[in-house]
């Protein structure tokens, strides 16, 4: 989504709050530069997860529940194969031609993805996470089945099909975490999860490496090992303990109480105003959990901050992903398979991952004030990674490809969590978890037009140096659209502070002989204090 579908920092001066008929989230917090969070104005809410542990023996049930999960986020993680598909699929072993990969084979991936996504959001919380888990690790196994057994185009198409599935299906790993503990130790056992998912996939490309540069291993044995942690991931789904609640069709008897009574209240007032009657059936379906959300989804996008991380998660992450499903095809072309043994994929991909985690981490402690620097922080960045493709698709060196790309996934990953933060913290986490899907199934239509104009046969077909030139001016043009917005908060800003100054030193002037404290100063999110 990833994140972070990830996003942007809070908007300018001037910003009105718009009031949300949501509880907070149970995460939300102040900024780093001690700036408080927007107040959300409604009684608090009981969170969908289980209830607090009530003796030691339940204590212990969920904390060897979260250490299951995460072994078995780390082991669904390691598929040492996965850095080599593409050369395998051009080496003489598949002998498929670039073109068809590049044209025919890795779009189907976006269209999947696309008409998976939505179903998936829904049925990982109906039918609570474990079936969908389950589904995941299927589709992983018949993608390495086709891998090792196919032979045509069209498997590698299905393989493909697959793959989309279990992209999809990733959402019911990284929300299954609400059914197992306390909203209080959410974060924090939220951050275990993720962590156990980076070093899986950490570890899956180093033995990758290890495997093709010591072992001398074949593609084909690359495959079968992979097959081999992929089974022994549905196993372990299988065994995953099955969730009793989830957020939106499986609530908490608190909740549905809480539910029952306001419903209850409501026909009370209903029986003394009666003025409005409607079918009984249209209230039933306006009263439900997930159509109310979805009301509220109007209010989310008139707040200038959460609209503009969301748009940076569409917009950019459309374009992250992008580079990353053809960027190992440019590799091949920079550095052919077929002339060259020595493959460092594998390699790359460690390295990405590792300075992936490093400046997610780094985001945590860097100290601006994010609703002023937002649009000039992603508009800098985006800036950076423009820059960096432009070097990819005209360098003819591998390793300056190599560490372009490392670089260009580092930044990226710089601004996830704080597009997270800055989405999550105004939001309770039923309104959160739906805004980030929605983004996401936005970035998802957008990936799968882009491939089909510049990428599918049926569109204009275009080599993969020239989809990273595209790519390159999709990222300048959203350059030159972050920049522009920053200068206008930024100027904003100071006139507004300049003219808040000049009004608070004429009223001390006129009614006070005090001078202004000179200590005063704008709050962060750009207004006065006075506002």
């Amino acid at each position: 989504m990833e994140h972070d579908t990830s996003e942007s920092g809070n908007r300018s001066v001037g910003s009105k709050e718009m009031d949300l008929k949501v509880p907070p989230c149970e995460n939300s917090e102040r900024h780093e530069d001690g700036d408080a969070e927007m107040a959300v104005s409604a009684p608090d809410t009981q969170s969908p997860s289980e209830d607090p542990p009530k003796d030691p023996r339940e204590d212990k049930k969920w904390k060897w529940a979260v250490i299951f999960l995460c072994f078995y986020g780390f082991m669904g993680s390691i598929r040492p194969g996965e850095p080599f598909i593409t050369p395998y699929l051009l080496s003489s072993t598949k002998n498929f031609t670039r073109e068809q990969v590049t044209n025919e084979i890795i779009p189907v991936l976006t269209y999947s993805y696309m008409a998976v996504l939505v179903p998936a959001f829904l049925l990982t919380d109906f039918l609570r996470y474990k079936p969908v888990l389950i589904l995941q690790g299927i589709s992983q196994v018949v993608i390495w089945i086709i891998l090792l057994l196919g032979e045509t185009l069209l498997q590698m198409q299905f393989m493909e099909f697959f793959y989309g599935i279990t992209m999809a299906c990733r959402v019911a790993y990284s929300s299954y975490i609400f059914s197992l503990v306390n909203p209080v130790l959410y974060q924090r056992v939220a951050g275990y999860s993720r962590s156990a998912v980076l070093f899986g996939v950490f570890t899956s490309s180093v033995l990758g490496q290890f495997c093709m540069s010591v072992g001398n291993v074949t593609f084909y044995t690359l495959n079968a090992i992979s097959l081999g942690f992929v089974s022994f991931g549905l196993l372990l789904a299988l065994c995953l303990p099955w969730p009793k609640r989830s957020m939106f069709f499986n609530r908490t008897k608190n909740q549905e109480q809480k539910e029952t009574a306001a419903v209850a209240a409501k026909s009370e007032l209903d029986k003394m105003n009666p003025k409005e009657e409607g079918p009984s059936s249209a209230s039933g379906w306006k009263d439900s959990v997930l159509v109310q959300m979805l009301l509220e989804v109007k209010n989310v996008v008139k707040r200038p901050n959460l609209r503009l991380w969301s748009l940076w998660w569409v917009f950019n992450s459309t374009g992250y992903y992008l580079v990353l499903f053809y960027v190992h095809i440019l590799w091949n072309k920079v550095y052919p398979t077929t002339v060259n043994k020595n493959i460092y994929n594998g390699g790359v991909e460690a390295a990405s991952t590792l300075l992936s985690a490093v400046t997610s981490f780094v985001a945590g402690y860097v100290k601006i004030r994010w609703n002023l620097w937002s649009e000039l922080a992603i508009g800098v960045i985006t800036a950076l990674q423009a820059g960096l493709l432009l070097v990819m698709g005209t360098t003819d060196n591998i390793w300056v490809c190599y560490i372009s790309y490392v670089l260009f996934r580092g930044f990226y990953q710089f601004l996830v969590p704080v597009a997270t933060f800055q989405i999550a913290s105004s939001l309770n986490k039923e309104l959160c978890a739906l805004v980030f899907g929605i983004n996401t199934f936005l970035g998802t239509i957008l990936k799968s037009t882009i491939s089909l104009i510049i990428s599918d046969k049926r569109g204009l077909a275009l080599d993969v140096h020239s989809q990273f030139l595209v790519y390159f001016l999709y990222f300048s043009l959203l350059t030159v659209v972050y920049l522009i917005c920053a200068a206008v908060v930024i100027i904003r800003h100071y006139r507004n502070q300049r003219r808040e100054g000049g009004a608070a030193s004429s009223q001390a002037t006129e009614l006070s002989p005090v001078a202004a404290n000179p200590e005063a100063e704008p709050l962060s999110n750009g207004n006065g204090a006075k506002a």
